[in-house]
């Protein structure tokens, strides 16, 4: 961005010159400002009874029976949404979010939006998964004798 900035203070005869001259850097911005403006509406989660479908650049749709627990996660003022599957990965939501310059004054209530979801739709046969194990606090699993238990 900053050779784009230079770009536009160029004067013809100085060292620096754009490619196509001030209308091609002109052009260049103008489409960057548009694309910036088109791509973050399409961002967001849609629920379905079925799933939470997550829309960013590389979409995803999570079963509600597959999500253990979800919480607010907040970094230096800005709050979003994490999802915590079966599976032990973590996804963090686009939407909602909130911080010092974009504030959401609905943001909790769109938490407990997704949580009422989550509760209503994971389905009777939805069980807490066992946490996933980690090197501090799980034995490997000792060898055992097909048999019979080891002597």
């Amino acid at each position: 961005m900053a050779v784009l900035t230079a770009a536009l203070f160029a004067t013809p005869g100085s060292e620096f010159e754009p490619p196509g001259g001030l209308p091609a850097v002109a052009a260049l911005w103008i489409v960057l400002l548009v694309v910036g403006g088109f791509f973050p509406s399409r961002l967001g989660v849609t629920l379905t009874p079925s799933a939470i479908t997550i829309h960013t650049f590389r979409g995803r749709t999570i079963p509600w029976s597959a999500i253990q627990g979800m919480e607010i996660k907040t970094v230096l003022g800005s709050s979003t949404v994490v999802l915590y599957e079966a599976n032990g990965r973590r996804t963090e939501l686009p939407v909602p979010t909130t911080g010092f310059l974009v504030r959401d004054r609905r943001f909790e209530e769109k938490f407990r939006t997704i949580g009422a979801w989550w509760m209503t739709h994971r389905g009777l046969d939805w069980t807490q998964a066992p946490p996933t194990p980690t090197w501090w606090n799980t034995r490997p699993p000792a060898e055992q004798d097909p048999k019979g238990p080891p002597k």
